[in-house]
């Protein structure tokens, strides 16, 4: 039986990275597609800069939604789906925010009543530009917004998380009125999970949209602490599509590892294929996965300048669209031509209820270091929230059989281990 997990990449343009909207070019993009639909692969997410298709709150350029409906088109073309990401945003350590949210015209971009409108217009735009696409997936609200919430960030626009619920309503709502019954969803990065003060919450990820999306990356402490390749840097996507179902109401739901990636130097490029092998087996390893979308497709060229180091080599393809081990190995595992399904988690590790809590799930925490000792000792372990760890018939839905706490799991002072 064909596995029904899709593989596929985010789309970064081999000219211009995503100032190519500047200065669209058809054909560039159909030979950056062509160079990803020869690996197999069965979507892209491809990423409109929001200032460039709405640079003026009541203005949405048709030109550039156009030049969207042409790439969809092209992708469609050769068999490739796609995601499109809306509010853009922060990509590869750069905001990209429309002038009309910022400096003189200052606005909360979660709460004033103005930039929601704008925000909710343009969504429902895009997505009912794409709604008679049939390759058209459906839209992510925007990439990792999160960071524009809470520190570190050095300028955040700051809301309540019932601020953020109100936020995330109206906007999948846009996006549902534009393009009825796609697969609209929201993704933030991992400080969702693991930042205290962070105003967007596991449960808002792991209950608002069609699927739950997580983006993993190893610079966050793990590849530091354990190196690139220890049971939790090769488990880490793992990791996070088991921790978000602690918070998730269905049983079942899918959850996309929407972005992961082989960063350098923390994962030399000699390293990078087997890094990429050991996480695409062990994410499989999780049941209800909705897909693997790699971060990214095409290496950022050295003529544009100051990006982080790490991102000019990201890419499965190098700026002139010549496959690397890395994309060699995805598209092995896009190609393989059945997969077992992944048995259920039966052992489910006990997560605090309280998001003001929750920095114990990151690296260094008691929940991140006990998940990892139990895969390390093969238990093949998933997540439950303390406030259902005694739900019997939850559990039951689930499939667990044991349920354990940090406490019993991890070494005691004296260095053995509690059982």
């Amino acid at each position: 039986m064909p596995s029904a997990v899709r593989f596929g990449v985010n789309y970064t343009p081999s000219e211009g990275w995503f100032h190519h909207w500047l200065d669209f070019d058809l054909d560039s993009v159909r030979a950056d597609l062509d160079s990803i639909a020869a690996l197999g692969l069965d979507h892209i997410r491809v990423f409109p800069l929001w200032p460039y298709f709405q640079p003026n709150r009541t203005l949405i350029r048709p030109r550039a939604v156009e030049q969207l409906r042409a790439l969809v088109d092209a992708a469609g073309e050769r068999g490739l789906d796609v995601n499109v990401d809306g509010l853009q945003g922060h990509l590869s350590s750069f905001d990209h925010l429309p002038a009309w949210t910022r400096t003189w015209h200052r606005r909360n971009l979660f709460t004033d009543p103005d930039v929601l409108q704008g925000q909710a217009a343009y969504l429902r735009t895009l997505a009912a530009a794409l709604a008679d696409r049939p390759n058209f997936l459906g839209m992510t609200l925007g990439n990792e917004v999160n960071q524009f919430s809470a520190g570190p960030h050095p300028d955040p626009d700051r809301a309540s998380s019932t601020e953020i619920d109100t936020w995330l309503d109206r906007m999948l709502a846009a996006c549902a009125q534009g393009a009825p019954g796609r697969l609209h969803l929201h993704a933030e990065y991992d400080a969702t999970w693991y930042q205290d003060d962070m105003p967007f919450t596991p449960a808002q990820a792991a209950r608002r949209g069609a699927v739950t999306a997580v983006h993993s990356w190893v610079f966050n402490g793990t590849a530091q602490r354990h190196g690139r390749a220890s049971v939790p840097a090769e488990h880490h996507a793992a990791y996070l599509v088991e921790l978000s179902k602690a918070w998730a109401e269905d049983p079942h739901r899918p959850v996309w590892l929407q972005e992961v990636g082989a960063p350098a130097p923390l994962v030399p490029a000699e390293h990078a294929a087997a890094f990429t092998e050991a996480t695409v087996r062990n994410v499989l390893d999780c049941p209800d996965l909705w897909g693997i979308t790699w971060w990214c497709s095409h290496d950022v060229s050295r003529r544009l300048a100051d990006f982080p180091e790490l991102e000019y080599g990201l890419g499965l393809l190098t700026n002139d669209r010549r496959p690397k081990d890395t994309a060699l190995v995805l598209a092995r595992a896009a190609a393989e031509p059945s997969r077992a399904v992944p048995a259920t988690r039966t052992t489910a590790l006990v997560v605090p209820a309280d998001p003001s809590l929750r920095s114990v799930c990151a690296p260094g925490g008691a929940v991140y270091d006990a998940f990892f000792r139990l895969t390390a000792d093969g238990a093949r372990p998933t997540t439950v929230l303390g406030t259902h760890a005694d739900d019997r018939d939850r559990l039951a839905r689930r499939g667990i059989t044991e349920v354990v706490t940090p406490e019993q799991v991890l070494p005691t002072p004296q260095g053995g281990t509690r059982s």
